[in-house]
Parts: C-alpha cells; sequence; structure tokens
C-alpha cells in the first residue's frame, strides 16, 4: 500500500509539474518570438522609409548599401520589390533561398498594404529561419514592399536557456515534491505498517502482541489505542480460559491419583463374581481421566505459546522419532520406514516436528490392525517442509475428516481405544504456533495421509 501510495503521489505531483512547466516555457517562447518580429519589423520598417523615397540613383545606391551592411551584419536576407513584384535591390542569399516560399507569401501580403503581423513560434529546435514583410507607402499609395528573411539563432539559443532553467526548477521542485511524498507517506503508512504486523502476530496466537508505533494522523494514533485495548481484552480473556483449564486440570490430578490408589488397595479384598467386572471398568475410567488430565495439561501448555521459535534440524528430528518408535512398532506388527531428506531446517517451536510425529504416531500403533505399514517422509516442497505420515490402515470415512483435529473427537470405530482425543488437536496447535499447518486426507490407494507443513528456515535460503 505504501509504495501504490506514494506513486499516486509522485505521478499527481509530476502532472502538476507538467502542467505548470509546459505552459510557462510555451508562453515564455511566444514573448521571444513577439520581441524578435518587434525588432526584425523596425529594421523592414526602416528599409520601406528608404525604398518610399527611391527618386535618383544615388538612393537606390544608399539603399543597396544599407541593406547589404544589414545583411552582412546579421546574416539576413533583405528583398525590396516594386508594386509588381519585380526585384528593386537585394542583399543576401542563404536565409532568402532558405525562405522562398514564405518570401512569396510574404511579400503578397505586403503589396497590398498588410505587414506580418505574427511569426512561427521560436523554440529551441526551430525554426532556424523567419520571413516577414513591411509595405512600401501607406494606404493606397503602397508601391512595394520589403520581404526580410531573418535567422533566429540568437532567438533560439535564448529559448533553450529559459527551457533549459524551466526544466532545471521544474526537475528540482518534481525531486522536492517527491521528498516529501516519500516522508508524507511514511508518516501515513509506518502506524498502519505496525498495525498489521501486529494484527498478524495476534492472528497467529501471540497475544502479546501490541502496535507501538505512536504517529501519524489523529485517527490512526486513536486506532492504535482502540486495537492495543481490545488486544489486551482478548489476551486477558483467553488467559483466564488456558488458566482455568490447566488449574482445574492439575488440582483435579492429586484426588484422581488417590481414589485410583484408593481403587487398587481394594482389589485384593474383592471376592469372585460381577463386581470385579464392575471394579476393572470403574479402574479404567478412573485412568482414561487421568489421561485426560494429562492432555489437558498439554494443550494448555502448548496454547500459552510462551517458547520463542529457534532454527533447528528437523531432518535429524524426524529421524530421531521414526528411530525411537521402531521398537513400538515392531511389537504390534506395524511396519515403519523413514524417507528424509538432509538438511531440512526450520524456525520452529522447541522439539515441535518431535511432538507432533509422536502424535501422528501414537496414533497409527494404536489403530493400525498388524500387518500394516507406515511411511514417514520428510521434503522440501516450494519453500515449505514436508512432514508426512502415511499409511495403509482402513482410514477413515470421508466425512469423518473434517473433526480428526477437533478436541475430544475419536471414531465411532476407535471409542474403546485408550486415549483422550487430544492428539491431533495438540498437534495441530504446535503446528500453527510454528508458523504451519497439518493437514489429513486420504491415503493412495487406501489407509490416512497427514503432512505436516513448515516454512523454510531463512537461514537456508
Amino acid at each position: 500500500m505504501r509504495r501504490r501510495l506514494l506513486a499516486v503521489l509522485i505521478v499527481l505531483m509530476g502532472v502538476a509539474v507538467l502542467l505548470l512547466s509546459v505552459p510557462l516555457a510555451g508562453s515564455l517562447a511566444q514573448s521571444r518570438t513577439e520581441h524578435l518580429l518587434l525588432q526584425r519589423r523596425a529594421d523592414a520598417a526602416r528599409f520601406a522609409d528608404l525604398a518610399d523615397r527611391l527618386r535618383t540613383p544615388t538612393d537606390r545606391a544608399e539603399l543597396s548599401a544599407e541593406i547589404d551592411r544589414y545583411a552582412e551584419l546579421y546574416g539576413a536576407a533583405v528583398l525590396v520589390e516594386d508594386a509588381a513584384g519585380h526585384p528593386v535591390a537585394r542583399a543576401g542569399r542563404g536565409a532568402a533561398a532558405k525562405a522562398a516560399a514564405g518570401a512569396v507569401d510574404a511579400g503578397s501580403g505586403a503589396l497590398t498594404g498588410r505587414p506580418t503581423a505574427q511569426l512561427p513560434t521560436i523554440w529551441a529546435w526551430g525554426p532556424s529561419t523567419v520571413v516577414l514583410a513591411e509595405p512600401v507607402g501607406q494606404d493606397e499609395r503602397v508601391s512595394g514592399a520589403v520581404v526580410l528573411a531573418a535567422p533566429t539563432d540568437a532567438a533560439r539559443r535564448d529559448v533553450t536557456v529559459r527551457s533549459a532553467l524551466i526544466a532545471a526548477g521544474a526537475l528540482a521542485a518534481f525531486v522536492t515534491a517527491a521528498l516529501v511524498a516519500v516522508g508524507i507517506t511514511r508518516w501515513l503508512m509506518r502506524p498502519v505498517r505496525d498495525l498489521d504486523r501486529a494484527v498478524e502476530k495476534l492472528a497467529a496466537g501471540s497475544l502479546q502482541a501490541r502496535a507501538a508505533s505512536d504517529t501519524g494522523p489523529p485517527e490512526l494514533r486513536r486506532l492504535r489505542r482502540h486495537f492495543n485495548s481490545m488486544a489486551e481484552a482478548v489476551a486477558d480473556s483467553v488467559g483466564r480460559q488456558r488458566d482455568f483449564v490447566a488449574d482445574a486440570s492439575h488440582q483435579l490430578r492429586n484426588p484422581l491419583a488417590t481414589l485410583v490408589l484408593q481403587l487398587e488397595n481394594i482389589e485384593p479384598h474383592l471376592g469372585p463374581g460381577p463386581g470385579r467386572a464392575e471394579f476393572a471398568r470403574a479402574l479404567d475410567e478412573t485412568e482414561r481421566l487421568g489421561e485426560l488430565l494429562d492432555g489437558l495439561l498439554a494443550l494448555a501448555r502448548v496454547e500459552s505459546g510462551s517458547a520463542a521459535l529457534t532454527d533447528q534440524d528437523l531432518s535429524a528430528e524426524v529421524r530421531e522419532r521414526a528411530t525411537a518408535w521402531e521398537s513400538v512398532f515392531r511389537k504390534t506388527g506395524i511396519e515403519l520406514t523413514a524417507d528424509v531428506e538432509d538438511g531440512l531446517r526450520g524456525r520452529v517451536l522447541p522439539d515441535a516436528v518431535g511432538r507432533v510425529l509422536d502424535a501422528l504416531l501414537d496414533n497409527a500403533a494404536k489403530f493400525l490392525p498388524p500387518g500394516s505399514r507406515v511411511e514417514v517422509h520428510a521434503t522440501l516442497r516450494d519453500g515449505t517442509v514436508v512432514v508426512r505420515v502415511a499409511d495403509d490402515g482402513p482410514g477413515v470415512p470421508a466425512d469423518q475428516l473434517p473433526t480428526l483435529m477437533r478436541r475430544f473427537v475419536r471414531g465411532a470405530q476407535h471409542q474403546n481405544v485408550p486415549g483422550s482425543g487430544l492428539g491431533l488437536a495438540i498437534a495441530d496447535e504446535i503446528a500453527r504456533l510454528s508458523g504451519g499447518r497439518l493437514t489429513i486426507g486420504h491415503n493412495t490407494p487406501r489407509g490416512l495421509a497427514v503432512e505436516l507443513l513448515l516454512p523454510e528456515s531463512e537461514a537456508r535460503r
């Protein structure tokens, strides 16, 4: 947004500078053209006055000498015609040749008593010669015309210098305006960028994120204060919820442990009969409740987000967890293989990949029948580290896939399997706090595939 705003401001300022400088340059060029016209018309009028007094050969010689000196001094061409358009005197050849067509038109107008009233505007690139004419005589006594073809070198130099000064001034004004625009844009966008970063961190689960910038317009400063107040309220509410879950889970552990101990002490005193089966079920439920409390405590610790992200060797972590689970899978009759690409690194929570893999492999060990196969792959895909755990087991119905990462959700076919239903929810939260995500889908040709997607460490890029 900052670049777009800056581009719009610079374009507007550039257009404004052009709209001011181009007409100014045109006005100066027109002014210099009119000045040249006045000068050369005065010269042509003097020659017309001399031509009007031609009576004797001496007068003709005086006129010829005058226009010769003028042509030599200014590099111009002068032509004096009679009423029939026949040359009476002339001087200078180069300029006259260049402006022959213009001389004919100007001379025809002067013979009707109309002097040249306007010249083409002189710019730095031309025209190189201008032609003007002055009638000899006045009103109905027009007896001829003076046609003057004058070079515009001096006028074009003046226009060039003035245009260069205007261009330099316009450039300086544009640069100054651009610097001002950069400053204004920074002043406007600094609090917006700060708010954007704070919102991004808050959305990622960092409840300590706040907007720190106190610059910009009053409206943005007020927005920053309101955002920080909202973030404080959200952090306080979420913190109270997490504290309640953690405290409740922790406080329930002691009486639950006591209950389990008392039940185990009662067991030797029970005789044979249906009561022993009911006792076994009660003991199983208390142990399941203990697992549930352990899961809630683990989830509360993960959601607190207190640990900082660190750069870690993900390849080594995946290999280590796969090796650690080999003996467990061997006992259950499930084959476990690992294919890990070297050099995978990511900036994640400490032991994030290990904890996620433990949850995924623990589910596989509990839910897959003997003879199944589990494959662990870790590779780099488009700047993302992908850790994939796939099996060839019975899988999960398509309508149940979206619910697998919800808390306490378990498939109908797995209700009697030990567990709390929090494993995938905890793994998903760890992935999210590490800047990644967890996805679940069907494996080909059958089974389940879970992928942990984590951003590649910037140190490797």
